[in-house]
């Protein structure tokens, strides 16, 4: 196997995802002869050696996982699956219980038709595609004391787009970055009130809630990272308090990213679950931003939110409601906007546990572009491929200036794998704003609101904590707006027809 760049040479993380994937497919084959061998009733006593061996060497490589859980330094910033998967290079180089090391490589290629963005040309043919990598690397110092360290480097490059007019910007690409570098201070038991607390400093990665607003990516390519320090104070799954104050990190696609002291985040975000039924989260997020040249894109905005759910159980109704308020300045103009989220379901007791969920997403706009008040919701450093639709190169919606009703079906035919069928209409909340996904915009309004409709089917297969496969393939039927869009529009030609995009990616983690 020869994995390649563009130009023609060999592609650094391109092997490096073969070779974790041999190293991976080694440790599974071995971790299943041993199983086999200890089972057999023939088992030789050279056999039973071999087995005791490798159930070794597997356990070992547990200890990241389960009830063997070792916390690394951002087990409370950011979404436990993240970072849970068995260490098998930390156990073959047998390091330590104190020390954390561990690779990952994500690999998707993508690709979908008729670009529809204004930036975008249709020179080399209908179809943009391009083959995206994703490596981490993890080293962490402290194991279950009360001081960790950590240091997460990640590397984002795409190949296969060098057409101009081609989707690749600091959303795609990344090279040589660190992502994570922190400390964290842990006690467990303040005061022996049972309570614990933590606090972390240097740069971080940041999960809040639902992750609308707050957000590590997974599906986009290159990440969210912060400088600054975050807190938190707790009792278990009961409830907890996190504020932070940071400066958000601006990314280079080739130079190491830097952040700026022109732009301050800060926030406070409460979680409740004393009721199972009604489990609550409330926040505010402030920011400063004016880190950019263009003075009438300076950002001051104060968002207030809260969140209400109950999470899915089989033969329940479950819910959620996510909303937020947004007020302060845009350059010189007054912005007031705000993003109502819900949706409801229901998961039957049959045959592979169907879970049906309809959803709505509204996120205001502006009523009168050019006037003398914003109303375009900003969805700061937020997520959107868990509830609106894949990002990547496609990401044809945003969270800003959007109306979208809209249905799920969610579905399991085997415990490690899962199935999903989506269907969403898509409306511009105000027909004179900008069509945020595309950049293009009617100012007269006389192209209307309606942007159409998408079905998405997508399958996942979780071969382990070390191994994943995504694929999704998703139908854009376009809708009235992109035919009466006036020239001024600068729609690329073709942009009015309907676009299919499609994806295939593989994450191994060791």
């Amino acid at each position: 196997m020869r994995c390649v760049s563009a130009d023609g040479k060999p592609s650094v993380t391109g092997m490096t995802a073969f070779v974790l994937a041999m190293m991976l497919a080694t440790g599974v084959a071995l971790a299943e002869e041993s199983q086999s061998v200890s089972s057999s009733s023939t088992t030789t006593e050279q056999g039973s050696d071999y087995a005791a061996v490798m159930n070794g060497i597997k356990n070992l490589a547990d200890a990241q996982t389960g009830e063997n859980w070792i916390e690394p330094a951002d087990a409370v910033l950011n979404q436990r699956k993240e970072l849970e998967w068995s260490r098998y290079l930390k156990t073959g180089m047998n390091l330590p219980d104190w020390v954390d090391l561990g690779i990952e490589n994500r690999t998707r290629f993508e690709s979908y038709d008729h670009p529809w963005r204004t930036n975008q040309s249709t020179g080399h043919g209908d179809t943009d595609s391009q083959i995206v990598l994703r490596s981490r690397l993890r080293v962490g110092l402290g194991g279950n004391g009360p001081f960790r360290f950590l240091f997460e480097g990640q590397d984002s490059r795409a190949y296969g787009n060098n057409d101009q007019g081609d989707f690749a910007n600091n959303t795609t690409v990344n090279e040589w970055d660190i992502v994570q570098l922190l400390g964290s201070w842990t006690v467990d038991n303040v005061g022996g009130s049972g309570l614990r607390t933590d606090v972390h400093f240097g740069r971080v990665t940041l999960d809040f809630g639902k992750r609308r607003y707050v957000a590590r990516n997974d599906f986009r390519n290159t990440t969210n990272s912060f400088d600054g320090v975050h807190w938190q104070i707790g009792q278990g799954n009961t409830w907890r308090f996190r504020a932070f104050l940071v400066e958000p990190v601006i990314r280079d696609q080739v130079k190491l990213d830097e952040q700026s002291a022109h732009s301050v985040f800060w926030g406070t975000y409460v979680e409740s679950q004393h009721l199972p039924w009604f489990s609550v989260n409330v926040f505010y997020f402030g920011l400063n931003d004016q880190s950019l040249q263009n003075n009438s894109l300076h950002r001051t905005f104060s968002t207030f939110g809260l969140r209400l759910f109950k999470s899915p159980a089989i033969n329940e109704i479950d819910y959620e409601f996510e909303g937020a308020i947004q007020v302060g300045r845009l350059g010189n103009v007054d912005h007031f906007a705000y993003n109502p989220n819900a949706e409801a379901g229901y998961a039957f007791n049959l045959p592979w546990t169907p879970r049906f969920l309809v959803q709505y997403t509204y996120a205001s706009g502006t009523r009168a572009p050019g006037g003398s008040q914003n109303g375009d919701f900003d969805p700061l450093f937020g997520v959107r491929r868990f509830d609106l639709m894949p990002t990547g190169n496609f990401g044809a919606f945003s969270r800003s200036n959007i109306s979208s009703p809209g249905w799920r079906l969610i579905v399991q035919p085997h415990e490690n794998w899962t199935v999903q069928v989506k269907h969403r209409f898509w409306y511009l909340a105000e027909a004179r704003a900008a069509y945020v996904g595309g950049l293009v915009q009617d100012s007269t309004g006389g192209a209307g609101n309606y942007l159409g409709h998408d079905l998405e089917f997508r399958v996942q297969w979780t071969v382990s904590q070390n191994m994943d496969f995504d694929v999704g393939y998703d139908h854009w039927f376009k809708g009235s707006y992109f035919d009466r869009l006036p020239a001024s529009a600068s729609l690329p030609a073709g942009g009015n027809k309907d676009t299919d995009y499609f994806y295939f990616q593989m994450r191994v983690r060791v």
